[in-house]
């Protein structure tokens, strides 16, 4: 199932853009307003990225690894429990997506406290003047509560292993680049277009879906293999 789940946080990555444009667009323009305008923009909005992904990567092998010690200490029950879990975030954050429910947002507010402690570093590193001072910007960027990181880490949680919780939240932020990469140099040109109704009921539906259709594997194969 793995497949599935990388390609599934890859698409929820990639649809998530529409609460992306909301969540970090204020970020991207503070990136923007950097002292070094020697570097080409390109180059500097792909180092912001690569830092947040890094933490996105980090925070999934930490999350499969405790899912790896609950497999280990013989909570398989627990291990089956997290996947349905992680189904079942997953139809709720589409249907966030899809603007027919808030409850990300509880999860954006119970980040919010480590985000403080980490928000003061953030504001250190601004303004950016440098490639490797912009990858430690995005890594504390990566920090920034956010109900659809969140919501995927949950997936990363059932993966069952280090590697492979690392790899799925790899797959969330390589999903992210083409939304948060496009806010950076075409913001203007993008927000209309990622902010209309259709838009948000496509994506959110369609991730949604991927959820469901990874409940409906489950009892395929509970009833296949009883």
């Amino acid at each position: 199932m793995i497949e599935f789940s990388l390609l599934t946080a890859l698409l929820a990555g990639l649809l998530g853009g529409v609460h992306c444009v909301g969540m970090c667009g204020g970020i991207v323009a503070a990136f923007s307003f950097r002292a070094d305008g020697s570097t080409p923009p390109f180059r500097m909005h792909l180092a912001y990225n690569l830092g947040r992904v890094s933490s996105y990567v980090l925070f999934g092998a930490l999350a499969g690894a405790l899912g790896a010690t609950l497999k280990l200490a013989g909570f398989m029950p627990v291990q089956t429990a997290l996947f349905v879990l992680a189904q079942l975030v997953m139809i709720l954050l589409g249907l966030y997506l899809a603007g027919f429910n808030q409850w990300v947002l509880v999860f954006e507010r119970a980040g919010g406290a480590l985000w403080k402690k980490v928000k003061p570093l953030f504001q250190k590193l601004l303004p950016v003047k440098s490639l490797p001072q912009a990858v430690l910007a995005g890594m504390a960027w990566g920090w920034l509560p956010c109900g659809l990181v969140y919501s995927v880490l949950v997936s990363a949680l059932a993966a069952g292993s280090a590697t492979s919780g690392a790899a799925l939240m790899l797959a969330f932020g390589l999903g992210t680049l083409p939304n948060l990469l496009g806010m950076g140099l075409f913001a203007r040109q993008l927000q209309p277009f990622m902010q209309q109704l259709w838009v948000r009921r496509a994506a959110g539906l369609t991730v949604a879906g991927f959820g469901a259709w990874g409940l409906l594997t489950l009892i395929h194969s509970a009833v296949s293999n009883p």
